[in-house]
């Protein structure tokens, strides 16, 4: 009896260890998705030896199964018909006399008009754009997880960890909603098991786990809920290019084509022109798309079907399981674009109301809109609905600011620039900015001049597209890159010990004060204002260093007149009667001073004037 008991319970024992190793991806489905296929991704110990079956399961069939070139890998296509009920589908492995049942939940979806997620982030939205290392410490305890490679946590390097994590972002959604921000835009926020630079979160190595020293899933979760409650929406941060080369499947690739692999390290050559060029090589353009992001992040085959379902079935299962709103796409034109399409419609089928942008960080409104939604007749046509527009950032804005007025300089360059719109399906999609984690300070860019700043503000929250305002550019925070950790800083007051509080007005200094009220003060406007929420534009050449755009919709009309020169000006209004129509008076959204609109209007130096007609 003693021996029959022994062989049983080193069969159970077997059978446990089996069982424990197996992984899937998804980890979890829900019932009722538009798209009824399913490919669930098995990874442990030779689990591509076993022999699969699936209990009957109303609703479900397992259509094939196919043993990758690597054993530790097996995939199982199921097709989920429309009738399917939530609950428990059992899998069963069987290798010789092992025997492995696994519980996969189908789960039920927030579905239809009681959604409160993937709501979309529109032009009525200001983005608040942070990294969770360095914007507050909620939860001390997970500042270091045993068994993670990264174990540093020095706050006085900047390339360390330095604990932010999720809950100090929750700890301070009053700061957030008070300064007039809508959504938060977060880095990366899945596992980045990798041996240093882990605080920026765009080496992912798990695609289904928040990485630990953020938080949890679940307080992953609650951030969204927390968010939602309070009228507001969450982006994701999304990274299909390329991952960390700590990630399972580099270290364990299921087949030889997983990744862009190459005879020696090749990396990207970064040359976007060579995916539009109509002279361009190929060894140019597989270069471009093939080519490693950096040694550490190895480059994903998106011409593998394995590898194109596993990245979109992570897209959709992020966006039902964290109850996300905007789609921020990482790197986006080293993709293979024909998959990001395919990718897009997946996702926009799912959930219609969902809003996409990519990263194009290139240089030339053409360039940049080729890579999303156009009006123009090409081989090749993105279903992308918008971009982060870097044009407006660096041949608009800061050439308006940086360089004196001239036929084509200074703020001719954001007249020239914005009148290329007309390459754009919709450019009220795009994504406009001053700043981000890959960008100087733009505080630092203007040699630290507070009135250009607040033009510059001033435009960002008045002007056409969705604003994004870089965690710190309200408290005056400066900074270079090169090394890109200095613009990277801690939010001062999100740490316990920390001397100052920048989250309240007795932490922050006058000029600071003067700066976040500045802000505060058009953010808050824009949320009931249709003009800039939903409103045409109109935009008048400039003439001696006076840039004019209107705002306006059937409902109101705001009037922006940017002032770009060091000395007083009069402007002479009769210009602009277009769009003044019979209006009187005005008055000044950051300042609340009002105006007579007579024959003209004298302009300070170096200033904007946001005036809400009447």
């Amino acid at each position: 009896m003693k021996q029959i008991c022994s062989v049983l319970c080193a069969i159970f024992l077997l059978s446990q260890t089996f069982a424990q190793e197996l992984s899937f991806y998804p980890t979890n489905w829900w019932v009722g998705m538009k798209n009824p296929k399913l490919q669930i991704m098995v990874h442990g110990k030779d689990v591509g030896k076993s022999t699969v079956s699936i209990a009957k399961y109303q609703g479900i069939t397992l259509q094939k199964i196919t043993k990758a070139e690597n054993p530790n890998y097996i995939f199982l296509d199921l097709l989920i018909s429309a009738n399917t009920k939530p609950g428990k589908l059992a899998i069963q492995f069987k290798q010789g006399t092992k025997l492995v049942k696994s519980d996969y939940l189908l789960k039920v979806r927030q579905e239809g008009k009681g959604r409160t997620y993937a709501q979309g982030v529109t032009s009525s939205d200001l983005i608040y754009l942070l990294m969770p290392d360095r914007f507050s410490n909620g939860d001390p305890s997970n500042d270091r997880i045993p068994g993670l490679k990264d174990q540093s946590l020095n706050r006085d390097s900047i390339f360390n960890r330095h604990g932010g994590d999720i809950k100090g972002i929750i700890n301070h959604l009053d700061y957030l909603q008070d300064l007039g921000a809508t959504t938060v835009w977060m880095t990366p926020v899945l596992e980045n098991d990798m041996p240093d630079r882990t605080e920026h979160g765009y080496a992912i190595t798990d695609h289904y786990k928040v990485d630990p020293r953020l938080g949890t899933n679940e307080d992953y979760i609650a951030l969204g809920n927390a968010l939602h409650k309070r009228g507001m929406k969450l982006i994701q941060d999304a990274v299909y290019n390329h991952c960390g080369l700590y990630h399972f499947f580099v270290q364990d690739k299921p087949m030889k084509d997983w990744l862009h692999e190459w005879p020696t390290y090749t990396g990207t050559n970064y040359k976007d022109q060579a995916l539009f060029d109509p002279y361009a090589a190929k060894t140019d353009k597989q270069k471009m798309v093939d080519g490693w992001f950096t040694p550490m992040m190895p480059d994903l085959n998106q011409n593998n079907p394995f590898v194109a379902n596993f990245l979109i079935q992570n897209a959709i299962w992020s966006v039902e399981t964290f109850r996300v709103d905007g789609w921020r796409i990482d790197t986006y034109i080293y993709n293979d674009l024909a998959f990001m399409n395919r990718c897009n419609k997946a996702l926009l089928e799912e959930y219609p109301r969902i809003s996409l942008f990519g990263e194009t960080w290139v240089h030339g409104v053409p360039n940049q809109s080729f890579f999303c939604e156009n009006t123009m007749k090409l081989s090749f046509n993105s279903n992308l609905p918008a971009t982060t527009d870097f044009q407006l950032l660096f041949y608009g804005i800061q050439e308006s600011l940086a360089k004196p007025f001239g036929w084509t300089d200074g703020v001719n360059k954001l007249y020239t620039t914005t009148a290329q719109d007309f390459l754009y399906k919709n450019p009220m999609r795009e994504v406009i900015f001053l700043s981000n984690h890959d960008l100087p300070r733009f505080y630092s860019v203007l040699n630290e001049d507070t009135a250009k700043y607040k033009v510059a503000l001033s435009w960002l929250l008045t002007f056409r597209g969705v604003p994004q305002l870089y965690y710190g550019d309200e408290n005056l925070m400066t900074g270079f890159t090169n090394p890109d950790g200095r613009v990277r800083l801690d939010f001062k007051g999100g740490w316990v010990g920390d001397t100052v509080n920048k989250f309240t007005a007795g932490g922050r200094t006058q000029k600071e004060n003067a700066i976040f009220n500045h802000i505060r003060n058009l953010a808050q406007f824009r949320k009931t204002s249709t003009a800039i929420k939903t409103g045409k534009m109109m935009q008048f050449a400039p003439e001696e260093g006076v840039y004019v755009y209107f705002r306006y919709d059937q409902l109101q009309t705001v009037m922006c007149i940017m002032n770009t020169n060091n000395t007083e000006k009069d402007i002479d209004l009769s210009r602009f009667r277009e769009r003044l129509n019979k209006f009187k008076t005005a008055s000044d959204i950051p300042t609340g001073k009002n105006f007579q609109l007579g024959k003209s209007l004298h302009l300070s130096p170096m200033n904007m004037l946001v005036l809400n007609l009447r």
